[in-house]
């Protein structure tokens, strides 16, 4: 089931006790959410709370090293399929109409590319007065979908509209605008959610995408092994990409020093022994990446102890076959419904590409001249190889050849 993920920006008033209401029914109803506190906010809730309540890192700076040294606010405001404000005050309205980014809330709204749902909350007066009334107009206009407030007794003892909504009500709010591009299965208070198509900007929303990548590394004795070159970076950026388009993406890693990218699930491996075992217990998929540069020998006997050097000739080095992960998935009873893979080639780019995705039994090959820089180098260019024939792309970074192939992937499986 496709999990719907919610960015919640919690502003500064008495009704902020009521978002953590909310963040306990989005979880109960299968969704995650990710907190972003304002400093007028924690007046009235805690991070600790939140935090427990939604299992997540509760972001409250836009001053916080360690996550604008990746452009934190950037990715936060992307990942979401719907972003929140609630309780919207009237300051935090003003800012969303004027355009404002002067904390981490702020500039979220700012920079981000998904629909957002406002929750207003205020003094029935400061609900009333024409700056509110023009700016929450202004707000519609763009774009923005506004929930009218609840009419009843304020904290301050005045009466009005004003009010906060009641936690269900926003949450049936927030199911409702979740339903672009698919079909709500349940109500949102009695049990789980599940989207058919899922959000539009999430086209493979709901599918499992395993991907592989990195070297393997074949030990021979303690301190020395076999391997292939790979930087992981392609794969990784699949990865990312297919996550991005909602999948639940499993990435099976050889050794890398590359950073786990947003919202997948990430298992490390060393040799292909291993990376084989651990991609058929991550079956079944819908479809399979196997980027990995995965040695194709290993040595028959492991040394327990560091091979000494003996007179003036190297020692024997006896090899074996390594499993052949992209043949043996394509003949696995849970082979997935789409299955590519990748050659590195030197010479005879498209007819041994050809030839792999036939013998491997793949749909398709993603084919790459690795003669120049392209191992490890930021860059790429790839031939797309299918039955139905060969598509060459022009050279791009890694993370737009990702993109490329994953909107593919995408156009495949819809």
């Amino acid at each position: 089931m496709a999990q719907p993920r919610i960015l919640l920006i919690i502003g500064g008033g008495i009704a902020a006790y009521k978002s953590c209401e909310l963040v306990r029914l989005i979880r109960k109803a299968g969704g995650e959410v990710t907190c972003v506190l304002t400093d007028a906010g924690a007046q009235f809730v805690t991070p600790m709370t939140l935090g427990t309540l939604s299992e997540n890192q509760v972001h409250t700076s836009l001053w916080n090293l360690k996550d604008e040294v990746e452009i934190g606010h950037i990715q936060l405001s992307r990942q979401a399929d719907l972003v929140v404000v609630c309780p919207a005050t009237a300051d935090l309205l003003a800012k969303m109409a004027a355009g404002i980014a002067d904390d981490l809330a702020t500039t979220l709204l700012l920079a981000t590319d998904k629909p957002v749902l406002a929750v207003p909350a205020m003094n029935v007066r400061m609900w009333l007065h024409a700056a509110t009334r023009r700016n929450v107009a202004w707000l519609k206009e763009s774009g923005v979908h506004v929930m009218e407030p609840d009419e009843g007794e304020m904290a301050c003892g005045e009466y009005g509209p004003g009010r906060l909504p009641e936690p269900e009500a926003i949450w049936r709010e927030i199911a409702r605008l979740l339903k672009v591009g698919g079909k709500q299965a349940t109500d949102p208070l009695s049990g789980q959610l599940d989207f058919d198509g899922g959000p539009a900007h999430r086209p493979l929303y709901g599918k499992h995408v395993l991907v592989t990548a990195g070297p393997t590394h074949e030990p021979i004795d303690p301190v020395r092994y076999i391997a292939n070159r790979s930087s992981g970076r392609q794969g990784f950026a699949i990865a990312a990409a297919a996550a991005a388009a909602g999948a639940r993406v499993t990435l099976v890693s050889g050794p890398v020093t590359l950073e786990t990218p947003p919202g997948v699930d990430r298992i490390d491996v060393e040799s292909a022994q291993e990376m084989a075992a651990a991609v058929e217990a991550a079956l079944p998929a819908d479809c399979a990446v196997m980027v990995a540069a995965v040695a194709d020998w290993r040595a028959k006997g492991y040394e327990a102890q560091k091979i000494k050097k003996r007179g003036s000739a190297p020692p024997a080095l006896m090899l074996t076959e390594n499993p052949d992960i992209l043949a043996a998935l394509a003949a696995s009873e849970q082979r997935p419904r789409l299955l590519v893979g990748f050659a590195a080639e030197t010479e005879n780019l498209i007819p041994n590409a050809r030839k792999k995705r036939e013998k491997k039994g793949a749909d398709w090959i993603v084919a790459n001249d690795v003669s120049g820089d392209t191992m490890g180098g930021a860059d790429n260019q790839v031939t797309l190889v299918r039955e139905s024939g060969e598509e060459t792309w022009a050279p791009m970074a890694k993370e737009l050849v990702a993109k490329q192939l994953v909107e593919r992937i995408a156009d495949e499986l819809a």
